[in-house]
C-alpha cells in the first residue's frame, strides 16, 4: 500500500484553467488525462516523482456525473469552489481491502489522447464522501510503465500533506497505520473546525517547496 495521488477539484474557471495554475506553480507540464466513461467526468494530470500525480477532476455535462459516486464528489467539491477533493492509495491486491469493507471493488477505465486505455479497480469513493479525511483504494490493472507520468522523469516530490481530521480513524480504515502509505511523506493532523480532510500538500520543487 503506497501513496499513489491526490485529487483536486477544479475550481469555478474550469479544468484547464484550474490545472494551467497548479502546473505553473510546480512547473511541471500538464498532460491530458482523458475521460472517465463509468464516473461522468475527467481529467488532467500534473506528474510527479515516484509514479505520483496530481489529478484534476471536473464533471462532464452527462447524467452519470450525478449517478456514480465519483462524479457525486467531484460535483460537491467543485461547487463550493473546488479544492483538494482527496487522496488515494494503491495496492497489489485490493481484495483485501474488499474484504475488510464487506463490498467489491468497481472497475475504472479511460482512455488517454493516444487511444490507449487504463484501467484499475477502486473501492472507497463512497467512505470519502461520508468522511473527506478518508482515502480511496486502487488497484492498477496495467503494466507501470502505462501508470499516469510513468514516462516522465518529474524533479517533484510530495514532502507532506496537512488533515483535518483523526488519524486513527484513517487508520481503522485502512486496516494499517496511516503513516504506512505516505511513508517518506510527512504528515499534519489538526483538529477539524468544519468538514474534515485534505487541507494541503507541500511539494519540493527545483524552485524550492511549494505549499498548495
Amino acid at each position: 500500500m503506497r501513496l499513489d495521488h491526490v485529487s483536486y477539484a477544479a475550481e469555478s474557471d474550469g479544468l484547464h484553467a484550474t490545472t494551467a495554475r497548479l502546473a505553473e506553480a510546480l512547473g511541471v507540464a500538464p498532460l491530458d488525462g482523458g475521460m472517465h466513461p463509468r464516473f461522468g467526468t475527467c481529467n488532467m494530470l500534473i506528474p510527479l516523482h515516484g509514479l505520483r500525480y496530481v489529478e484534476v477532476v471536473s464533471c462532464l455535462d452527462h447524467p452519470v456525473c450525478d449517478k456514480a459516486p465519483f462524479g457525486q464528489a467531484v460535483r460537491a467539491r467543485s461547487e463550493v469552489g473546488g479544492g483538494w477533493l482527496g487522496w488515494v492509495v494503491s495496492v497489489d491486491d485490493i481484495s483485501e481491502t474488499e474484504k475488510r469493507l464487506g463490498r467489491e471493488a468497481v472497475p475504472g477505465n479511460r482512455h488517454r489522447p493516444d487511444g490507449v486505455e487504463l484501467r484499475w479497480r477502486q473501492i472507497g469513493v463512497k467512505g470519502l464522501i461520508s468522511d473527506p479525511q478518508l482515502p480511496y483504494v486502487v488497484q492498477w490493472e496495467i503494466p507501470d510503465e502505462l501508470r499516469p507520468g510513468a514516462d516522465k522523469e518529474s524533479p517533484v516530490f510530495i514532502t507532506a500533506l496537512q488533515f483535518a481530521g483523526n488519524p486513527q480513524r484513517v487508520t481503522d480504515w485502512l486496516g494499517t497505520p496511516v503513516g504506512g502509505p505516505l511513508e517518506g511523506v510527512e504528515v499534519e493532523w489538526l483538529a477539524p473546525r468544519g468538514n474534515p480532510g485534505l487541507l494541503s500538500v507541500t511539494f519540493s520543487t527545483p524552485r524550492g517547496d511549494v505549499t498548495l
